[in-house]
């Protein structure tokens, strides 16, 4: 018996993941060619590497299909309702943050607060008939944070690339995305509002709540974690 540990299987995650673990002596590898998803674990016994992309395994964690995965905080909170129910955070890795935003045109200097926001909305609607759109794809996160702060009269357009540019393309007027360095906000004339931070994010280690875990299996759990000093 194994237990399965759910990684990101590209990019600057991946390296920094296979980073993390090796820095506390257990090595993650991948096996094979570039387009071939499959990896080894040393260092300890009964540990399956899984490789998929970070989308992916905040579902995988709440079917019980992985025991473990490394994944961003946004994409557990956004794609898992009750997540706190469904996997149990079990450390913060320290890298991959960003913040998830709410960002306007530059030019609308009269709106700097959620509450100029709203107003915004409301005269908006009144002038052209429809509700202010933002653009993003964190929706579930963006909807309960507006309805937290008392933001009404918009709707969510969906948007899985080059969020920024929606505004400057006209098929929106603000947006809510992930940010590290506000950059590519900057680039695209908008500004990040003084009160509109909906969640800073990063890298971390999740444990599913829902994985079955016999004897043996919690025996190797329990191994990892105190390889890993937890």
């Amino acid at each position: 018996m194994t237990i399965k540990l759910g990684v990101p299987s590209k990019g600057r995650l991946m390296e920094k993941t296979f980073d993390w673990f090796g820095a506390r002596g257990v090595s993650l590898a991948r096996t094979g060619s570039d387009r071939e998803y499959a990896g080894k674990v040393e260092g300890v016994d009964g540990v399956e590497l899984v490789l998929l992309s970070a989308g992916e395994i905040p579902r995988e964690l709440k079917a019980g299909r992985i025991h473990l995965g490394v994944t961003g905080t946004d994409l557990v909170q956004e794609k898992l309702g009750l997540w706190e129910q469904q996997v149990e955070t079990l450390a913060e890795l320290g890298f991959g943050r960003a913040d998830l935003i709410i960002a306007v045109p530059r030019c609308w200097v009269d709106v700097d607060l959620l509450e100029d926001l709203d107003a915004a909305a409301a005269a908006f609607r009144k002038e052209h008939g429809f509700r202010l759109r933002i653009a993003t794809k964190f929706h579930r996160l963006v909807r309960e944070f507006l309805r937290e702060h008392g933001v009404a009269d918009y709707q969510l357009v969906d948007s899985q690339g080059a969020t920024e540019g929606t505004v400057k393309n006209m098929t929106a007027e603000a947006v809510a995305d992930i940010t590290s360095s506000g950059d590519t906000l900057r680039a695209n004339h908008l500004k990040i509002l003084s009160d509109g931070l909906i969640l800073k994010s990063q890298a971390t280690l999740f444990r599913s709540r829902n994985a079955k875990l016999d004897q043996d299996q919690k025996k190797i759990l329990n191994d990892l974690l105190d390889q890993l000093n937890f």
